[in-house]
């Protein structure tokens, strides 16, 4: 047996906190109440982060930080709902201070609508250790699968056809049809796809046959060439791109790559230089960002532009899902570039360490956000560093912390 949790969303379906609309510009009578559905696992996931190498064996290796935060699907989700999309999740979660631990996270503090998530009774949370060190990470997981909801699949619950969406994220996996899909795309939502690592090792395309339901296909470089057998992440796109409208390849630290297969347009953008603390969830953050800007109807480099600052800005975070920036922290960032730019055109050594020529090349990659952010000195509504400072300003936006289950102080 299962039981769904009485919710209460602050406002309707997928309520969302005020701020920034990113859609607001499309947004028109009729549409769907919610932006993004997405369904999967949810993990409690504990960061270690400070390693000066990876675990040996035999010995014992101290961390100079640690983070826990929800993680798996929840990744995704919080990133989604801080850009300010109305998002759906549809989830199993434990019956154990880790579940109660990640429901309340993510219904009370980032306003995803749970309303078609369940507890299932007797059923531990599944749990993944992650180990940051030399900007790579190495996990270890542990976790059951949840036994299927009551109801079937029968067109209207999850995992059966979710409701009306303007996008649905999937994570296809190797070999295994999603029967939600085909439902959710004729309904007229937008499919954005990435895919799990094939451990059969056979890479075979025809495993990848749902992208006949999605609009954009957004692997790593790695799983591109491996699945079109090419020897370049480019072609690899544009051999991706007869199979699906849109095809996005991440580059890791050189940027990524996007063809449109509908226009021939091709876009191609460097990643942003940062100190990282712990790439958990960089990945999801990504997709959230190009979703968005898709949703929007921003033009393809911009979209990609976005999604790579909004992977660089979670890097610098713990954890996955509670290291995804919101507004306030798009704004910020933007805010700075925009004074070093200011300052290597003028000859200043407001330059900094990147260089007059880094600087201005930022400005002028990013320029679109000034047609999104609010002017400068008007609130996003997100809930970072620089609206927190100000008087009456909100509450600091939720990071990872290295425990649960403290104890309120009376």
């Amino acid at each position: 047996m299962s039981s769904r949790r009485d919710v209460h969303p602050p406002a309707g379906p997928a309520a969302v906190s005020p701020g920034l609309d990113p859609l607001a510009e499309v947004r028109a009578e009729g549409d769907p109440r919610t932006d993004v559905y997405l369904t999967g696992t949810v993990f409690l996931d504990i960061i270690f982060t400070g390693l000066d190498s990876a675990p040996v064996r035999g010995t014992e290796s101290w961390a100079r930080g640690m983070g826990s935060s929800p993680g798996g699907v929840a990744n995704m989700a919080t990133a989604l709902a801080r850009l300010g999309l109305r998002t759906s999740l549809a989830a199993a979660f434990g019956d154990d201070k880790y579940g109660e631990y990640c429901w309340e996270v993510l219904e009370q503090g980032e306003g995803i609508d749970l309303s078609l998530s369940r507890t299932v009774p007797g059923w531990h949370s599944p749990v993944t250790v992650s180990m940051a060190y030399e900007g790579e990470r190495t996990m270890v997981s542990h976790g059951h699968e949840a036994p299927p909801p009551d109801f079937a699949f029968d067109g209207k619950h999850a995992p059966g056809c979710p409701p009306p969406s303007r996008a649905c994220i999937a994570s296809l996996v190797p070999g295994r049809r999603e029967g939600w899909l085909g439902c959710a795309a004729g309904r007229g939502s937008r499919i954005f796809a990435d895919v799990g690592w094939d451990e059969s090792g056979r890479w075979d395309p025809a495993d990848l046959a749902d992208l006949e339901h999605c609009e954009a296909f957004l692997p790593n470089a790695e799983e591109a060439m491996r699945y079109t057998r090419t020897d370049c992440p480019r072609a690899a796109a544009r051999k991706l791109a007869d199979l699906v409208p849109l095809a996005v390849v991440t580059l890791g630290s050189k940027g990524a790559y996007a063809v449109d297969g509908r226009t021939g347009e091709t876009a191609e953008v460097p990643a942003i230089a940062v100190q990282a603390l712990d790439p958990t969830g960089a990945g999801d953050v990504f997709v959230a960002g190009f979703v968005t800007g898709t949703l929007a109807d921003w033009p393809l480099a911009d979209r990609l532009s976005f999604a790579g600052l909004s992977a660089a800005l979670s890097v610098q975070e713990f954890g996955g899902s509670l290291a995804a920036p919101g507004w306030a922290e798009i704004a910020a960032w933007w805010q700075q570039v925009r004074g070093r730019g200011a300052g290597a055109a003028a000859g200043s050594s407001a330059a900094g360490s990147g260089g007059s020529s880094a600087a201005e090349g930022l400005c002028r990659q990013y320029a679109f956000l000034d047609e999104v952010l609010p002017a400068p000195g008007a609130s996003t509504g997100s809930t970072g560093a620089a609206d927190a400072a100000r008087p009456g300003g909100p509450a600091p936006m939720a990071r990872a912390v290295p425990t649960i289950g403290f104890r309120r102080p009376a």
